[in-house]
């Protein structure tokens, strides 16, 4: 059966609609919004299309576009990491869920560590692909890196609304070196679609200067940090800044040069196998977890952990005689008898590695 996407529109303090899609079944997994997205124009592409497909097989997949593009409002007061982080606390309280693994893609990585270090209690992975805590005009290095980054605005501003994509090609050549004809031209036209030449740069140039590296040491979650090689958009080294800061977190190169994983190279396979090992809760888990509540599966990491009833009551802020009730569903749907049970049933699944 084909996955199917739904989408909802959650309104910020500052009026701004942000555009929120959900798919998939199983735990949960929230994405971070990173440059550029759109909900829709990415559902079919020959670009994202595997990611989607396989990480909604997985999980329960929320993501949303960024204030500015996408199916976001493009009209909007501020434009600033601030309200990048805001727009994240926006959509995670929405979901009502209390404790969830990151998905963080490129510029969305800085966001998704600003928000574990504001919300420890919150993050229980934070998964890192292609990412930097450093934006391209903090980490120019010398006047030629200066150059290049005030080059690429230049560019933003003269070129991205043409009919003629030229201009964006740079962009693409730079994310998706090794894609197909197709799959450039498609790219080109999501960066044409997907928000105005104004926003291009207004955007841009935020997060140009994004600058999180002091936050690194005080993350607190597992953190698994994938990184290609050779990319083009965002350097290899500020893959291994973060892993050698962010205390514990593990560090997997990938063989690729591309920015977004394409789903023919074998660096794609490499990414959904770590994506298992680390995260709880995938594939590898008995169907019945997939039916699970999110407050359950809140719970049931918790037992994992090996967290009495009164712990979990408090981390949830729960009475016991409803942590009782929890667990008594819990145990129905495992189809298990006891708690010993379901803590080894959980952690063959994932759970409990916090």
């Amino acid at each position: 059966m084909p996955v199917r996407q739904s989408i909802r529109f959650h309104t910020a303090a500052d009026g701004t609609r942000i555009a929120c899609a959900q798919s998939g079944e199983g735990p949960p997994l929230i994405k971070v919004a990173n440059w550029l997205s759109h909900l829709e124009f990415e559902w079919g592409s020959p670009v994202w299309q595997h990611w989607l497909t396989e990480l909604s097989r997985r999980f329960t997949l929320t993501r949303y576009d960024q204030r500015g593009c996408g199916l976001s409002d493009w009209s909007t007061p501020e434009v600033s990491f601030d309200a990048w982080l805001r727009d994240l606390e926006l959509v995670v309280d929405a979901t009502g869920l209390s404790r969830f693994p990151l998905l963080c893609i490129s510029q969305g990585a800085a966001i998704g560590i600003a928000y574990a270090v504001k919300h420890p209690e919150r993050v229980s992975h934070l998964l890192i692909h292609g990412g930097y805590a450093r934006g391209r005009a903090v980490r120019a290095a010398t006047d030629a890196d200066r150059e290049v980054a005030d080059m690429m605005l230049r560019m933003v501003d003269l070129g991205w609304g043409e009919a003629n994509p030229a201009f964006r090609q740079v962009f693409t050549a730079r994310f998706i070196p090794d894609a197909s004809l197709e799959q450039q031209q498609w790219f080109n036209e999501l960066l044409r679609v997907t928000t105005s030449p104004a926003n291009a740069v207004r955007l841009l140039g935020v997060a140009a200067g994004i600058d999180v590296v002091d936050l690194l040491s005080h993350v607190k979650c597992p953190t698994l940090i994938l990184h290609s090689v050779d990319d083009a958009a965002v350097p290899f080294e500020e893959g291994r800044l973060m892993a050698g800061l962010i205390p514990g977190a593990r560090f997997v190169p990938l063989e690729s040069a591309d920015h977004v994983l394409l789903s023919t190279e074998p660096a794609w396979q490499r990414f959904l196998e770590e994506v298992e090992a680390f995260l709880p809760g995938t594939t590898s888990a008995p169907k019945a977890f997939a039916e699970l509540t999110p407050r359950e599966r809140d719970l049931l990491e918790l037992l994992a952990q090996g967290r009495d009833n009164a712990q979990i009551a408090a981390t949830l802020t729960l009475s016991e005689k409803t942590v009782r009730n929890h667990i008594t569903h819990i145990f129905a749907k495992l189809e298990v008898e006891s708690r010993a049970q379901a803590i080894v049933l959980a952690r063959n699944a994932g759970y409990g590695r916090t």
